[in-house]
């Protein structure tokens, strides 16, 4: 992953792993096709918040630790 997300609230924790519950491996293209909703609505606002959900899904699912190890 060559950036990690941005998060402004616990909120979008929450959003991610309740999506992650009910989704399972899919979890990440239901926050994009909600981000891609918000986008063809108009609403930037969410479809940044929803594209930074799905960034932290990808990186919640890693098998391998991202970044560096201490």
């Amino acid at each position: 992953m060559s950036y990690l997300p941005y998060l402004a609230d616990r909120g979008e924790v929450a959003d991610a792993t309740t999506l992650m519950a009910l989704f399972g491996d899919d979890a990440g293209l239901e926050a994009a096709a909600r981000a891609d909703e918000s986008r063809d609505i108009g609403n930037y606002l969410h479809f940044c918040r929803w594209r930074q959900i799905e960034r932290l899904i990808l990186l919640l699912s890693a098998e391998s630790a991202i970044g560096t190890v201490h």
